[in-house]
């Protein structure tokens, strides 16, 4: 099951026909309880999820101990913004649709997501868990260009499109 994030101000603007996120730890408790194995997608994330939101969903996840826990920056199509703006505005929600301007916002917004995320789960220990979903955009060369240690990143990037979900013990 997605949970992007515990707020249910994003989840309204973004995924306005989604349940709550309250609902979706409901279920995903009442799963574990019945005994099925749960994964977790922390995706899409939003551009207005910070390091402490990133956090507090990735806890909540965690309480769930899930086999895995995905996680992806949401990738937006330019129609789609829009809307959102709309919606965000409908809502009473300042957003941050400048991260879909143009695609080197969107890849800095992307790897900052990921980067965020990843060192949460290291932080948590729980790496061996977490399967991140890098757009595989961000490994094109103008996308390489503009990262401090191409190569380096471009690894890091393999290592992540080749991760395998665990299968439940």
């Amino acid at each position: 099951m997605s949970l992007p994030t515990l707020r249910d101000d994003l989840v309204r603007v973004y995924e306005p026909k989604a349940p709550a996120p309250s609902q979706r730890i409901k279920t995903l408790h009442a799963a574990k309880e019945a005994g099925l194995h749960v994964y977790v997608a922390m995706a899409p994330t939003y551009p207005e999820c910070d390091e402490q939101d990133l956090d507090v969903t990735l806890e909540a996840a965690a309480q769930l101990d899930p086999i895995t826990i995905f996680h992806e920056p949401i990738n937006i199509r330019a129609e789609n913004v829009e809307r959102i703006k709309a919606q965000g505005e409908a809502c009473g929600v300042s957003l941050k649709t400048e991260v879909f301007a143009s695609t080197t916002n969107w890849q800095d917004y992307a790897r900052g997501q990921l980067k965020a995320v990843y060192q949460l789960a290291r932080d948590r220990k729980l790496t061996k868990r977490l399967h991140l979903w890098p757009d595989k955009t961000l490994g094109s060369a103008s996308s390489l260009r503009s990262v401090k240690d191409p190569v380096r990143y471009a690894a890091w990037l393999q290592q992540r499109w080749n991760k395998a979900s665990a299968w439940p013990r």
